[in-house]
């Protein structure tokens, strides 16, 4: 026949495979798929069949009715118009048939869903229903530059809401004005792509959510391009470079720039890799920039820069103003290509506590000559106080002095800046004002020059006040770390400016901005989620006034990513082949699409046919299935689709091709299914499953290879087998990725190696834990947790014991609660140590492992059984304290008690209950138990025992007080008792303690209590009373003594006595021992502190060193060194010192005395030390004074004296004789001679002078008369010098009265100078700080027989012992 028609037997066909495919969508949503369609015979073989029934005979042409040759060409031309035309009418009708039949299939269609929608509408109204898609999205291949329409029928109550997904980021339209189109028709959801481009392929996702749950859709769409679309050039020509347009070239996008977080002063750069061809360094890429659907431009504030494989975007100074959706669109020879990502900015540090976040979006309008409006939109506040105002500054364009233009806070986010100079421009900035604090200023606005300009547009607000609060808020599963919130838009929008969300975690108080700038639209995707974790979201309305009141919370969502289908299965590797079957294993699908993969559907093919046919009826449920029926000797090709409760994924790609024949080799085949666990920074666990061929002996062992990625060099990480089929690789380098190979080995050989793992990187994910062993505190039971760091809803824990999964183990029980999987054993022993891993599935890897060792489990076992056995605690044992009055507490003190606690005191095995003697109590808030005995005396000795019972929980403690222990109870009981009766009557409240004032004077202090105006006190020393200067005041409450010059003499026992008629009280203070050493101690501490620098003083004895201090006492610790040596006391080096200064004093000194001298003066904690250099010049200088001074003294000593003998005063009766004589000393002899009224006598008989021996000198006056009477006196003297003494003498006749003597002004002996004779001269530099002693003059006063010696000729103090 000229023209064909379709049998009905292919009909049928078509209309089968459309059927079954439909149904199979519908079936993936609603249920796990069950069973698949059989095979069949293909459609050619089947219309071969079909041919052979009905073929009919040939036919043989009658001889009359054949023609002549011509005539056979008229009718052969003829027959061929007319097949022509019908077989133009023949197409035509079927072409029409086909389009009718269509219509009124669609019609009725549409009728019957219209009616079912009408009768089924009353209960679908009522009945509340989970979304359903009861036509699910279909997969569609098109060609460039074409539309296409995805469309799904959705069903549920409440109506649900669909949202559009691409590669699993929302689809917005108003990203890509005129591309997208999103239509809801009658419960027919679409997506429309106007011009599709080869960068819309990938995987779309429709997503249905109501209050009763999700479910969603996905379907794959292919953009092809026509071969030899885009080529440059033909046939070797290539066109100039300066002919080139940059939008002719090819440009795809890699990298993409993720959603960004940063914070106001900061910078950050948003970045997308590309590939352009051709790259040409002078012809980059035209690359447009948006935020918010607004096109930048390059500033100071936005640097854009193209070139290198990247697009990049930088803003060196961000503010809340540059938070927004920005889109990266690039120009290229097909159309654009686009990539969008959200900026999140956050407020800067506050510049107080509490203050508010800068404003934003400072805009100026209404500009006039003298004025211009300026408007902002508020900042968002959470936990900070309303704002309460704004202040407006403004600034000269290309200064930097700003000016507040308003006194007080504005409440409304504009205001009229007045007071501007026609022509000149101006910015203006504003801050945000609360009770806190003034906020940081905004960013400045835009140049803006005060003209006159009245016909322009003033912004006006119609309405006043903050908008209402937006409807209901509802959110919705996204991805694993961001959440879709949309609302309903407010009821009173009043010039609405835009939208602040908030969210809070369930089950904390404080909320955390979503967005730092109002957001326009009522739908946001909130990013920076922790996965797993749940939240709820409000929303406020903004506008000029403020904003308006809250939205109410959002129900709680946990952030999981959207329902899909799974990704497809890879990795598709043979097992094992007998001739007739092939044993497959894949890898699982990477991503699982929020929901378990419960099914594996197979398909094969012949490596030369193009058509697939299905393996299994049944879904697999694991990733290893053997393919029966097949032909030896032929090659097939296998692919796996894996669907989970959204319907079945998209399927692998197809694997190589595969022989099947049988396998005979004597080597094991290959391991399979490589898995990773434990991967850290340096090191990870690899596992395998064993081969499924194990060849002609049992597999013995494994070899492990290990490569870097992309490196061809394998090395083996274990030189032996392998046993176990798991290996815990170490020294991994962090960061670094690694490829691995299993080869399993028996006794014939080493197999094939498996197929190569996925590339792992070494790097632990963060928030990273391990598992935690431990005991349960409420019912003992010994366990092994893990906290996951991330987590899924379709996510389970799965525990091993040496990498072997436990399953239903009747030693111990898994559960999951949240976030957290913990391993209960039941009865554990030694049978249960070893090494226990989990893993978290279906996410990407948590797991861990921990090994239980025998000290772990019987550390754990111990506080098991204390749980399970409890014994209360305590935190203090039973003990005892003496209290006031003598009483005795008994004690002790549990962790934690009960108000239902019960207890009982046994002594002596006999318990005592509360009574007269005995008050028992406890404070159940405290953990105290308590027994006082009011009068404790010896028959208390013995044994006390306290038992505690507390809900299930026991325990005791005793306390033994025998012998000395409770000797000294009862003695310092007994000394409580009399204390107290002690301060019922004057009593010191503080003993006798010792102080040390600053003018190293020690006083011995004490405090009185409760005394009265007559009441005594005194002091008393070694029980002799001591009346000090100052009487002590009992009434001011503390009474001192002090003692001054502190020294050994003070030594002994102080008491103070305080009484009264009530009674009387003693305070004893030993000062001695321990006691006087620390009052030594103190004073040195004052003293060392005051101690002077050592200064320099010669005597005639030699050269002296003093220190000057407040006080110098000898028992203080003192020591004199010289050169680093230490200087005890001798004749050579002399040691002493007064009650200011400390001395050491070198006798006749030589050259050996020179160097560094130094005094160490110690207080038992500090040494003070001082120090002198006696050399050089200072010690030239002090010898020649020592000379000086030493001759001197030699001068004194030797000079000639009266030593004594004679009368100041002599009265004498008349003829009397009278004798005057005195004892002279002098060396040489000295001279003697006597003068009476300053005339010399001579010796007579009536007036004789004697000398005897050099030694006595006389004046002898015989038979004395009147004229006797006068003043004499006696010139001793030498070549040192001499002596004057003066005699008065008297004579009476007989008879009369005794005169009284006429002394006049009594005279000392005056010594009279030496003769000149040669001495040592005075040294005019000597650095002795205080004069010689002057020479003794005749008029020096009456006292000694010889002068007294100037403070610097005194004696040295005798040395120390």
């Amino acid at each position: 026949m000229p023209f064909q028609v379709v049998p009905w037997y292919k009909r049928k066909r078509v209309s089968q495979v459309q059927t079954d495919y439909a149904c199979r969508h519908t079936r993936s949503v609603v249920q796990h798929r069950t069973e698949r369609k059989s095979s069949s015979k293909s459609a050619s073989q089947v219309q071969t069949q079909a041919s052979e029934a009905m073929a009919e005979p040939a036919y043989t042409v009658p001889e009359f009715r054949q023609r002549t040759s011509e005539g056979t060409e008229e009718y052969q031309r003829v027959a061929t118009n007319v097949s022509k035309g019908l077989n133009v009418i023949q197409e035509e009708l079927h072409r029409m048939r086909m389009v009718t039949k269509a219509q009124v299939e669609s019609l009725s269609i549409q009728r019957e869903v219209k009616e079912r929608m009408t009768k089924r509408a009353d209960w679908l109204d009522e009945v509340p229903k989970m979304p359903d898609f009861v036509v699910a999205l279909r997969p569609h291949t098109v060609w460039e530059k074409t539309p296409i329409k995805l469309f799904c029928t959705v069903q549920g109550t409440p109506r649900p809401v669909v949202k559009w997904y691409k590669g699993g980021v929302p689809v917005d339209p108003l990203s890509a004005p005129g591309r997208y189109k999103i239509e809801n028709k009658y419960g027919v959801h679409g997506l429309i792509i106007s011009r599709c481009v080869v960068s819309d392929t990938a995987e779309y996702s429709a997503v249905a959510t109501n209050q009763h749950g999700t479910a969603s859709s996905t379907a794959t769409v292919t953009v092809k391009r026509p071969a030899g679309a885009g080529e440059c050039c033909h046939l070797g020509l290539v066109p100039r470079l300066t002919e080139l347009h940059p939008s002719k070239l090819e440009v795809s996008l890699l990298d993409h720039f993720p959603v960004s977080f940063g914070q106001e002063g900061g910078s950050i750069s948003l970045m997308c890799g590309m590939v352009v061809v051709p790259d040409l360094p002078n012809v980059p890429p035209i690359a447009q920039w948006y935020r918010d659907d607004t096109l930048l431009k390059a500033s100071k504030l936005l640097e854009m820069s193209v070139g290198g494989g990247a697009a990049r975007l930088t803003l060196p100074h961000l503010a809340k103003d540059d938070e927004g959706l920005y889109t990266l669109r690039i120009f290229t020879k097909d159309g654009t290509a686009e990539h969008s990502a959200y900026l999140f900015v956050s407020d800067a540090a506050p510049t107080a506590p509490g203050a508010p976040g800068a404003p934003m979006s400072v805009k100026a309008y209404d500009v006039n000559s003298d004025y211009v409006l300026v408007a902002w939109k508020p900042p968002n506040a959470v936990d900070e106080a309303a704002i309460t105002g704004y202040f407006v500054d403004r600034c000269d364009a290309g200064g930097d002095a700003w000016v507040q233009c308003n006194d007080a806070p504005v409440k409304v986010c504009r205001y009229p800046a007045h007071g501007l100079s026609v022509g000149r421009s101006y910015h203006f900035r504003v801050r945000a004002v609360n009770s806190a604090g003034i906020s940081r200023p905004s960013r400045k606005s835009d140049k803006v020059t005060a003209l006159d300009a009245a016909e322009l547009e003033r912004l006006q607000g119609k309405e006043e006040g903050v908008p209402s609060a937006p409807g209901q808020v509802a959110a919705t599963r996204n991805t694993k770390s961001s959440v879709f919130v949309q609302w309903e838009a407010p009821t009173l929008p009043k010039n609405l400016i835009g939208y602040y969300i908030d969210g809070r975690v369930v089950g904390a108080k404080q909320w955390f901005p979503c967005n730092h700038k109002p957001f326009r639209h009522n739908r946001f995707v909130v990013h920076g989620l922790i996965p797993g974790e749940s939240y709820v979201f409000r929303v406020q309305a903004v506008n000029a006034f403020g904003l308006g009141d809250e939205s109410q919370e959002s129900p709680p969502i946990a952030v999981e990513p959207a329902l899909a289908t799974p990704s497809a299965p890879f990795g598709i590797t043979m097992l094992s082949s007998d001739g007739s079957s092939i044993t497959l294993a894949w890898k699982r699908p990477k991503h699982c699409g929020g929901a378990k993969v419960s099914a594996y559907y197979i398909d094969r093919r012949d490596a030369d046919a193009v058509a697939w046919k299905e393996v299994n009826q049944q879904a697999v449920t694991e990733s290893v299935c053997t393919v029966d029926n097949l032909t030896a000797g032929t090659f097939y090709e296998f692919k796996v689709q894996a669907a989970n409760m959204a319907g079945v994924g998209v399927a692998s790609a197809p694997s190589t091709p595969m022989k099947c024949e049988a396998w005979t080799m004597e080597e094991p085949g290959p391991a399979y299914d490589l898995s990773f666990s434990e991967v850290r920074g340096h090191s990870l666990v690899l596992l395998w499953k064993a081969p499924v061929y194990s060849g002609a002996s049992a597999v013995t062992g494994y070899f492990i290879d290990m490569a870097k990625r992309g490196s061809p060099e394998f090395r083996t990480l274990k030189q032996d087998a392998v046993s176990r089929r798991y290996l815990q690789v170490g020294g991994l380098e962090e960061g670094e990725s690694y490829v691995f190979r299993v080869r399993a080995a028996n006794s014939n050989g080493v197999g094939k190696a498996s197929q190569l793992s996925e590339p792992v990187c070494a790097r632990a994910l963060p928030g990273t834990k391990e598992i935690a062993a431990g005991v349960d505190k409420e019912t003992g039971d010994v366990f092994l947790s893990l906290e996951a760091c991330e987590i899924c809803e379709a996510s389970k824990f799965v525990w091993s014991k040496n990498y072997e999964p436990m399953g239903a183990c009747p030693r111990a029980a898994a559960t999951a609660r949240g976030r957290s999987s913990r391993l209960t054993f039941t009865n554990p022993d030694k049978d249960d140590l070893g090494e226990y891993s989990v893993v978290v599935t279906d996410t990407d890897g948590v797991s861990a492992s921990h090994v239980l060792t025998e000290d772990a489990l019987n550390a754990m076992l111990e506080l098991s059984h204390a749980i399970r056995h409890p014994v209360i605690p305590l935190k203090h044992g039973l003990n005892y304290e003496i209290l006031e009055k003598g009483h005795v507490r008994f004690w002790l003190q549990a962790v934690r008690l009960s108000p239902a606690v019960t207890y009982r005191f046994i002594v002596n095995d006999k318990e005592v209950a509360s009574g007269e003697g005995h008050k028992i109590s406890h404070d159940a808030a405290t953990g105290i138990i308590q027994m006082t005995v009011d009068l404790f005396t010896r028959a208390n000795e013995g044994t006390y025992t306290v038992q505690i019972h507390d809900g299930k929980a026991k325990t005791q403690s005793s306390l033994v007080l025998v012998g000395d222990v409770f000797k000294a109870a009862l003695k310092e009981a007994e000394f409580q008792r009399k204390e107290h009766i002690r301060k019922q009557g004057p009593h010191f409240s503080e003993y006798l303690y010792f102080t040390v004032t600053d003018a190293c004077t020690v006083t011995l202090a004490c405090k009185v209590a409760n005394v009265q105006k007559d009441t005594a006190f005194r002091w008393y020393k070694e029980e002799e009373e001591i009346v000090p200067e100052t009487p002590p005041s009992v009434m001011s409450g503390a009474c001192a003594l002090p003692i001054a010059l502190f020294s050994r003499k003070d030594q002994g026992v102080f008491k103070a006595v305080l009484s009264d008629t009530r009674g009387k009280d003693t305070s004893a203070f030993d000062v001695s021992g321990q006691v006087f050493d620390d009052i030594i101690n103190a004073i040195a501490q004052i003293a060392g502190a005051s101690a002077s620098e050592l200064v320099l003083q010669c005597t005639p004895e030699g050269i002296r060193l003093q220190c000057y201090m407040k006080y110098y006492t000898e028992e203080m610790k003192t020591v004199w060194k010289h050169k680093e040596s230490k200087i005890a006391s001798s004749e050579k080096m002399r040691i002493g010192g007064t009650a200011e200064m400390a001395w050491m004093q070198i006798c006749d000194p030589s050259d050996k005395e020179k160097g560094h001298y130094s005094i160490q003066i110690s207080d038992g904690v500090k040494t003070h030390t001082r120090t002198f250099d006696l050399s050089g010049q200072a010690y030239t200088d002090a010898h020649e004074e020592y000379l000086r001074l030493k001759a001197a003294a030699f001068a004194e000593k030797n000079r000639g004296r009266v030593v004594g003998g004679l009368p100041d005063v002599v009265t004498i009766m008349e003829e009397k004789s009278l004798s005057l004589t005195c004892t002279v000393w002098g060396e040489p002899t000295p001279e003697v001679t006597w003068f009476k009224n300053e005339q010399e006598v001579a010796s007579n008989e009536h007036t004789k002078v004697t000398f005897d021996g050099g030694k006595f000198a006389s004046l002898v006056i015989n038979k004395v008369t009147p004229d006797d009477s006068g003043k004499y006196s006696i010139n001793v003297r030498n070549k040192y010098g001499g002596e004057f003494v003066e005699i008065t003498v008297s004579v009476y006749k007989h008879g009369e009265k005794i005169p009284e003597p006429k002394l006049g002004q009594p005279k000392s002996p005056t010594a009279t100078p030496a003769p000149k004779t040669p001495a040592p001269a005075s040294t005019p530099g000597s650095k002795s700080p205080t004069p010689s002693p002057r020479s003794p003059t005749p008029a020096s006063s009456r006292g000694a027989k010889s002068p007294t010696p100037t403070r610097s000729m005194k004696s040295p103090t005798p040395p120390r012992k």
